[in-house]
């Protein structure tokens, strides 16, 4: 079998203010049905549903690497729709912040030391 995308189906449990959110967050997000949304930033999609599991809700974690974690910081603190925000630490790995979105999903905001792991 030989791969050419994955994208992820992430839950709402407010679906038009995780649209808000994502925007915020530097996404573009487009209509797909009444039901679907696909977000997009760079090469990178993922979709927002109309749908909401607590249980999938507060398991799903996504990690999004960026190419400056300052500037996604900065973002992440003014968005209104945030329900929590860790502090920006440093891993031998990358520097990582936490982002908890609106549906209670788990976002590792993440800028990799070695660009070739993305």
């Amino acid at each position: 079998m030989q791969v050419e995308d994955i994208k992820v189906f992430i839950p709402s449990l407010d679906y038009d203010k995780s649209i808000s959110f994502y925007n915020q967050l530097g996404f573009n997000c487009d209509y797909v049905t009444d039901d679907l949304t696909l977000c997009k930033n760079g090469e990178c999609y993922f979709f927002i549903q109309r749908f909401y599991n607590q249980q999938l809700a507060e398991n799903l974690m996504l990690q999004i690497c960026v190419s400056d974690i300052q500037e996604a910081y900065a973002l992440a603190q003014k968005s209104q729709y945030k329900t929590k925000l860790s502090e920006i630490q440093n891993e031998p790995w990358a520097s990582v912040f936490y982002l908890w979105g609106p549906a209670g999903e788990l976002l590792h905001i993440t800028q990799l030391n070695n660009p070739q792991l993305q």
